[in-house]
């Protein structure tokens, strides 16, 4: 305690901008946003503001992300902007099972994301179609984050972009000419190195490499979590022509923290936790009085441990044995851009992504053949993805006319596997290894996906007025191949839209001033995996469903104002989205046993609200930020469910929507001037509910997270830095993500997971 109040304490006199602990990392972004005028405040914006853009849209420069904990996700950056809902139950924001972003009560699976260009699909944990952002590259080598707010930009590379966009730009390697390096030690015996190596000149050909690997142990419980990442970029300037290259390597591997409920939390208290590897013993005991019990079906194999679980756990699913997520990626992108007129400007980029990944947990449920009452159950995922892309740009003065298009061939693996333990006094199993030699499948089936999509867009400007106008379009084609004879389904589906509107516009009143507006049309195909969208029904269900399955659908429209002056500059905004034949799939059983989901469109959803962002930028390296937005996000329809003769009612309609504050409000105070810089922000998001009749929901939280840093010129190419981080200053305990293991209609559920409590880290950063 006595350290955090020093942090306070300290950095209420000196608490400093994003892009303070770095040299500004220029990259260009996705959207190329004007810069905010700096003539009346000390170094650059903080949040970049969109100027010109017919829609919400902000940008986090990569040195943004150099002032939070080293090796921290720009998805935690950027919760500081309007609308941004982000929970993860680490420091870092980096645990995927725990990780969750929406945005306007959008949840993930509804966004899209680009890395320069490159779709990362929806990025949720068992993602069928892409990588997380925090293996996809390592944090010191993001560029820029830009944020739509609403279905976001026309040209982005993705089919399910109901909400929002995020898109990732790498660095320029002429910003990292040289030797950088870092280190890292805190909380949990984190440990963290950084290095990154570049050559070549500013605008010839230049490269850079660089590595990071991170351990830490788990903040409660047994386990570790650790990564090791490798990025390596290219540019070759060939006259006109520029050729780039990108490449990742990702090898991750986490243990789980347990997933709670309200009572386990009332009954067990935040730091309960799964049986890690040091407590078998105990699994195995809970795992023979379950069966003893009957709780989990499975034949009992030990009569003689009884019925009486050991005091405090009360269920089988107080606890499971050990949980792990493991993924190794391999991303690699060669691109061109070339001239071909005056007035003609072609890109084009080709891309190659695989992945293999395990998600396991220590089951109850299934029963080893070795005479252990439990068996690691495993997901398997196997991605092997290949595509292209490219737009010809024509500038033509008052038009500026892009057409562009994407195709890729998707072939993903999907299974569900048995390993068995060795014996009751050995596991003979590491969670944090990929498992081989299972004794039984439940399922495996290979599914292939085909996308192409294409857009059309007009830009026109009209004096002060600028008018965006266009189009998209795509056809994503679905084939399930079960490989296990009965396991779950086979078919084939088709989502089509060669027509989705975007239109927009932006006027400036002044050169402070600017007022847009526009409308967005967005359709979502559908999600070729067994744990989402319709193939995760059984077979009788997605038989049933299939003639009547309608894609999800969106139409957005948003207005607002921004304005930019020396010292201060922010947006207020509006919006409304109307979201149709919302597709509702319903868990039929606890996470880990993984049944079928029920599955059916269920209605619409409407969501409004007012969004409000401001920098003030006072001098002498001071700033205030701030963002507040209210989001009115509702269920316009009951969920009517017929099977088997019954119709049942769920009271839906009117219910706010699952995992959706209607107040996010964040602010900080920073400072940077002359060697000394640091930052105080906090954090608040309102009620959220995590059932679908709105009966079960966690309270609203504040976190304050806190920075300082101090910067010694020993005559090398950069200072170097020491800088001190810590995060959830005040020790607040909280429920982090909700929906860990889906939503469900009404109850309590076990699908909830505590917040890390404080942490600490120390980085040294240097530059040859």
């Amino acid at each position: 305690m006595r350290l955090a109040t020093l942090l306070l304490a300290t950095t209420a006199f000196a608490a400093t901008p994003a892009f303070a602990a770095t040299e500004p990392q220029a990259a260009p972004a996705v959207e190329a946003a004007a810069a905010p005028a700096t003539d009346g405040g000390d170094g650059e914006a903080i949040v970049v503001y969109g100027t010109g853009k017919t829609r919400q849209v902000q940008e986090l420069s990569g040195a943004d992300l150099a002032i939070q904990a080293a090796g921290t996700s720009p998805l935690r950056a950027i919760a500081k902007l309007p609308s941004v809902n982000f929970q993860s139950a680490d420091a870092f924001g980096t645990y995927e099972w725990s990780t969750r972003i929406t945005l306007r009560g959008f949840n993930q699976n509804q966004l899209g994301f680009n890395l320069d260009g490159i779709p990362l699909g929806d990025m949720s944990y068992g993602n069928y179609n892409g990588l997380h952002i925090s293996r996809a590259v390592t944090a010191e080598n993001i560029g820029s984050t830009v944020v739509s707010q609403g279905s976001g930009a026309i040209d982005t590379q993705s089919t399910n972009n109901l909400g929002g966009t995020l898109s990732f730009s790498t660095i320029d390697p002429k910003t990292a000419l040289g030797l950088d390096a870092s280190g890292t030690y805190g909380s949990n015996n984190t440990w963290r190195g950084f290095l990154r190596g570049g050559i070549g000149t500013e605008n010839g050909a230049r490269a850079f490499g660089s590595v990071v690997y991170a351990t830490t142990d788990k903040w409660k419980g047994d386990g570790k979590q650790r990564q090791l990442n490798v990025n390596a970029k290219g540019i070759l300037p060939l006259g006109d022509v520029t050729l780039d290259g990108y490449f990742s390597y990702s090898d991750r591997a986490e243990q789980d923290y347990q997933d709670l409920s309200l009572d386990q939390i009332n009954r067990l208290g935040y730091d309960w936790d799964n049986f890690g590897p040091g407590k078998y013993a105990l699994a195995v005991q809970v795992a023979d009085i379950a069966a003893n019990r009957g709780e989990t079906g499975t034949t009992p194999l030990n009569p003689a441990a009884g019925k009486v679980y050991p005091s405090p756990i009360k269920t089988a699913d107080d606890a499971y044995y050990d949980a792990s997520g493991l993924r190794r990626d391999t991303l690699a992108a060669v691109g061109l851009t070339a001239p071909l007129a005056s007035v003609l400007t072609l890109k084009l980029k080709t891309y190659l992504h695989k992945n293999s990944g395990q998600g396991t947990w220590g089951t109850p449920y299934v029963n080893s053949p070795t005479g252990v009452p439990m068996a690691l159950r495993t997901t398997e995922y196997d991605i092997n993805r290949k595509g292209v892309f490219g737009s010809l740009n024509a500038d033509l003065g008052m038009n500026n006319i892009t057409v562009g298009a994407w195709y890729e061939n998707n072939d993903f693996n999907q299974a569900r596997r048995f390993y068995a333990y060795a014996s009751r006094t050995n596991p003979g199993r590491d969670h944090l290894k990929f498992q081989h030699d299972p004794f039984a499948t439940q399922w495996d089936i290979d599914f292939n996906t085909k996308t192409f999509q294409y857009y059309v867009e007009d830009e026109i400007k009209l004096g002060d007025a600028r008018i965006s106008l266009g189009w998209k379009g795509f056809k994503v084609d679905n084939h399930a191949n079960p490989i296990v004879a009965g396991g779950r389904t086979r078919g084939d589906l088709s989502t089509k839209d060669w027509f989705q509107p975007h239109a927009g516009i932006s006027y400036r009143f002044s050169p402070a001033i600017e007022a847009f507006a526009g409308f967005t049309q967005v359709t979502r195909a559908f999600a070729s995996a067994t744990t989402a969208g319709p193939f995760s029904s059984s077979q009788a269900g997605f038989d049933a469903i299939k003639p009547f399955l309608k894609p999800e659908q969106s139409d957005t429209y948003e207005a607002g104002l921004r304005y930019n002056s020396g010292i201060f500059h922010g947006v207020l905004a509006g919006y409304l989205v109307n979201f149709r034949n919302r597709l509702l799939a319903i868990p039929t059983s606890v996470g880990i046993v993984g049944a079928a989901n029920a599955l059916q469109n269920v209605g619409g959803v409407r969501s409004a609200g007012i969004e409000a962002s401001g920098e003030l930028r006072i001098g002498h390296g001071w700033s205030v930020l701030a963002s507040y937005s209210y989001n009115d996000n509702t269920y316009r329809d009951d969920v009517v469910i017929r099977a088997n003769g019954t119709v049942t009612t769920i009271p839906t309609a009117g219910k706010t929507v699952t995992d959706s504050p209607k107040h996010l409000v964040h602010g900080e105070v920073s400072y940077d001037q002359g060697p000394l810089y640091g930052r105080v922000g906090v954090d608040y998001m309102s009620k959220r509910y995590f059932t679908y009749t709105n009966d079960q929901s966690v309270p609203g939280r504040a976190l304050v997270d806190a920075t300082l840093g101090y910067r010694f010129d020993l005559g090398m190419r950069k200072p170097v830095e020491l800088q001190i981080n810590a995060t959830n200053l005040f020790d607040k305990r909280y429920v982090a993500t909700i929906g860990s293991n889906g939503f469900g209609n009404s109850g309590d559920n076990q699908t909830l997971l505590a917040g890390a409590p404080r942490q600490v880290f120390a980085t040294v950063k240097v530059g040859f």
